[in-house]
């Protein structure tokens, strides 16, 4: 129900800064599942961009794992065992005596059969850690020490299968058994000359950018320290295939890997990590800034089910609020997806500048902004799900308040704007696994008319123009299928925003304007300026651009009809659904 205007207040007036992590003090420590063990001390890493763009990885034709990747001859170096608090097996144990019904590439389960979340707390699991990493025999023993016990961390064994070979598996998400794709750990002891090879043996998707030439992301401590050195693209023989026979089947990634120093703390990602942590110190320097404080407000939306606070961002020049029309954008419903925060990272810095656009954006509109809707999920290095163990966007249409707090306080949101103005803009910041260079996802449910369908098309058409090198209009889809039902962007168009998308970013990067490299932070944050400077287009009051878009949409369309008369202009492939 809407509530009435005398609770509600004016939608467009900045609220008072409250629930906010303040700019003096650390912010508020994120709240963990109690069955979670979390080390003490804090991971943080800096920002850096690479000098040169770095390209994608060639396949020589050569790559073939080694023959020593049987797991059950190796030794288990690391094991966590989520859900308990005893270890599943001890350190140094023969892989095979894991479990009577142990599968070389087997997915054990996250938790015990049936749990589901109970309880959380500040720092996790209470009383002394566990030890799931092997001890090392002295200075000579060259077995790395591997960590995933801090937030966003996601590894849950190392098997060491030779010398400097590891077999590694992933985490599934919390209270469930499947999701496996984000990784995210740290590694010590290591050694500069030898080459060693990694290989993740339980992912899930059957198809991955790994495939076509994406590379895993390092982080060296004392390149950091000593160079200002961040995260890199890195590894050769880089191979993503199918495991052994079993069912449900299981696919690995392997690459090879030489470390930069003795001695070193390093980590591997999937992607940029940007954790809950990153976004509350991101506020808190807003805060702290007069300036933005008089235009950008921040409030708790509500809590998770761990109770982290969910924020809400409310960004308007404080004249005329009443009338603006109203832009609405989200990212990290799926944790996995980091690009997406890194996105919004840019949208925020472009919106809260002073650059005259930006000024003329906070004049023009009221921006209501979800950064970060599934805290809880970003903080146990979930690929895809919150603690309630299934896809918040899939619960949109259906979602309970109790089971998606953040999900069902957006829509509510969203309803209570819709009821007083119009919403010109909704957009939810994922990522993509499967299709390199960055496209959008929008609504085409056949509504009366072809206008209403070429219109849903020109804000991705403008945006690919303003961004031709990062975003590919040809990859952009219409359709909306009944396995979307549930998504933030099906059920805001069928709650009446017209324009509502899903903005996928690749894991990958870019392969336009002859390019052929990955993103880093600098390309992902620039897509939150292009999608500022294409609203401006979007809603210029002298229509030319809007009118020029219109007849090239028209024009696209009828060349499709033409070529595959059945198709609708609105197909899609099941083995192209994502997010």
């Amino acid at each position: 129900p809407v509530p009435s205007a005398r609770h509600r207040g004016s939608l467009g007036e900045p609220r008072a800064l409250f629930a906010l992590p303040s700019a003096r003090g650390p912010p508020p420590a994120p709240r963990w599942p109690v069955e979670c063990e979390v080390i003490k001390e804090t991971i943080e890493h800096i920002e850096w961009v690479p000098p040169e763009l770095e390209p994608f990885y060639q396949p020589t034709g050569h790559e073939w794992p080694s023959a020593t990747l049987g797991e059950e001859q190796g030794t288990v170096v690391y094991h966590l065992s989520p859900g308990s608090r005893e270890p599943a097996a001890p350190p140094g144990a023969p892989s095979a005596s894991l479990s009577p019904h142990h599968r070389p590439s087997g997915l054990p389960p996250a938790v015990p059969p049936g749990s589901c979340f109970t309880r959380a707390r500040v720092g996790g699991a209470p009383g002394p850690l566990s030890s799931p990493a092997v001890p090392l025999e002295g200075p000579q023993d060259t077995t790395l020490l591997f960590e995933s016990r801090f937030e966003s961390g996601n590894l849950q064994k190392a098997v060491k299968v030779g010398p400097y070979e590891y077999v590694l598996t992933l985490r599934p998400d919390l209270y469930t058994t499947k999701h496996t794709q984000w990784f995210y750990f740290r590694i010590q002891n290591t050694r500069r000359d030898p080459l060693y090879r990694f290989t993740i043996a339980n992912l899930a998707k059957p198809k991955s950018l790994y495939g076509e030439g994406m590379r895993p992301l390092l982080y060296s401590q004392q390149d950091a320290q000593s160079r200002g050195v961040g995260w890199r693209r890195v590894g050769a023989d880089v191979r993503y295939y199918r495991g052994g026979g079993e069912e449900p089947a299981t696919f690995r990634l392997s690459w090879t890997v030489r470390f930069p120093h003795d001695g070193d703390t390093c980590f591997f990602a999937h992607s940029y990590p940007y954790t809950y942590s990153d976004l509350q110190r991101y506020l808190g320097a807003l805060a702290g800034d007069p300036v933005c404080s008089r235009y950008c407000a921040v409030r708790e939306l509500c809590r998770s089910l761990a109770g982290n606070t969910i924020y809400l961002l409310t960004i308007t020049s404080p004249a005329g609020a009443a009338a603006k029309r109203v832009v609405v954008l989200s990212a990290r419903v799926h944790p996995g997806e980091s690009g997406g925060s890194w996105a919004m990272r840019g949208f925020l810095d472009f919106l809260l500048s002073a650059h005259p656009d930006a000024q003329l954006l906070r004049r023009l509109f009221t921006f209501k902004v979800v950064p970060m809707l599934n805290p809880d999920g970003v903080v146990v290095g979930n690929s895809r799900c919150s603690l309630a163990g299934r896809d918040p966007n899939r619960a949109y249409g259906t979602a309970l308040r109790s089971s998606f707090p953040g999900v069902w306080h957006l829509r509510a949101m969203v309803e209570r704007v819709l009821a007083e103005r119009e919403v010109v803009l909704y957009c939810d910041f994922h990522g993509h696994s499967r299709k390199n260079n960055v496209f959008m996802y929008g609504c085409d449910g056949g509504r009366a008319g072809t206008e209403p369908r070429l219109r849903q098309r020109i804000f991705p058409l403008m945006l690919s123009k303003n961004a031709p090198d990062k975003f590919s209009f040809p990859s952009c889809k219409f359709k909306v299928q009944k396995s979307k039902a549930g998504t933030g962007r099906v059920v805001m168009w069928h709650m009446g925003v017209s324009n509502s998308y899903t903005m996928e970013v690749a894991f990958g990067g870019s392969t336009l304007g002859g390019r052929s490299s990955h993103f880093n932070v600098e390309d992902l944050k620039s897509l939150g300026y292009h999608l500022c400077d294409t609203l401006l287009d979007f809603c210029d009051p002298h229509p030319a651009k809007f009118q020029q878009c219109l007849l090239e949409v028209d024009a696209l369309l009828r060349q499709r009809l033409h070529r595959e008369p059945d198709s609708g202009w609105s197909d899609i492939s099941p083995s192209e659904l994502e997010s």
